[in-house]
């Protein structure tokens, strides 16, 4: 079985102006995934077959974040653009009581979620991800607006071609443990083959600003469903504290802990991550 397969059969879903590749599998509640920037669906290929075995329906989609296959010249790459993409995704598929489970960059687009289309989303979980005032983190601050610089997004693409670099730097201290070098190629070879691929990616990064994830921080209070955080204390990028303040503004949140992991806590600790999610799942089954 390929790595891809694990997560369940191939799909595709026509959102309006975009095309989106998922995987299913599983049956029962919905559980949908988001991942960041530069990173795909597999980034879940360790969760989801465990969530999916314990008797939940995984849907782990491809969200055009510059790791996809499919170019979506015509979608709105905005971070609202993007969150509504993940709205319209659940209303294409008519899923209802879903669970949200981010990680990063898709961490800050959940936000947006349950701050402006939460009617069919009934629990989150949430990994380290871009929150308040950190949309990017302070080590990739930069790429916003070198995205705005013509050719800058290509320089970024030619800079992250050597996978040398990459595992030198944990993926830039994203990752605390060494991924298969066929997984680092589907994050990073769609970008690079790709100008398509290329040009969503950079329209997403231009559009990155932190007054889309401060105004959701203002919103949030309104969310009143079960909330699961389960951050990485060791992460560089966000820090325990800015866990602990979304646990603050949350009605309804649970702050948990996973060490040995860096950002990317479904690469870092898939077993244990799966496990949290599992129990929050069968802790808040709707009756």
């Amino acid at each position: 079985m390929t790595t891809s397969a694990l997560l369940g059969e191939t799909h595709e879903v026509d959102l309006g102006g975009a095309r989106i590749r998922y995987r299913d599998r599983g049956e029962g509640p919905p559980v949908v995934f988001v991942h960041g920037l530069l990173t795909n669906g597999l980034l879940w290929r360790k969760v989801a077959p465990a969530v999916a075995d314990a008797g939940f329906r995984c849907l782990t989609p491809d969200w055009p974040l510059g790791s996809h296959e499919i170019p979506v010249p015509g979608a709105d790459l905005s971070p609202p653009g993007v969150a509504a993409l993940i709205a319209r995704f659940l209303e294409v598929l008519d899923l209802t009581d879903v669970t949200v489970v981010a990680n990063d960059t898709g961490g800050a687009l959940t936000q947006l979620l349950m701050t402006t289309s939460p009617e069919r989303v009934s629990r989150v979980v949430l990994t380290p991800s871009d929150s308040f005032e950190r949309f990017l983190p302070p080590m990739f601050a930069a790429l916003s607006p070198l995205a705005r610089i013509p050719g800058g997004t290509w320089s970024l693409v030619q800079v992250m071609r050597s996978k040398a670099l990459l595992k030198a730097t944990n993926f830039v201290w994203a990752i605390k443990h060494p991924v298969p070098g066929h997984i680092l190629d589907a994050y990073l070879l769609p970008s690079r083959r790709s100008p398509e691929i290329r040009d969503d990616l950079r329209r997403f990064m231009a559009g990155i600003d932190k007054r889309y994830t401060l105004t959701a921080a203002e919103r949030l209070p309104a969310f009143e469903k079960p909330v699961l955080l389960v951050w990485a204390p060791e992460d560089r990028h966000f820090p325990l504290w800015l866990g602990r303040k979304l646990a603050d503004v949350l009605p309804d949140a649970e702050l948990k802990t996973i060490e040995d992991s860096y950002t990317f806590v479904p690469e870092d600790q898939p077993e244990r991550l799966s496990g949290m999610v599992v129990e929050f799942l069968r802790a808040h089954a709707t009756t």
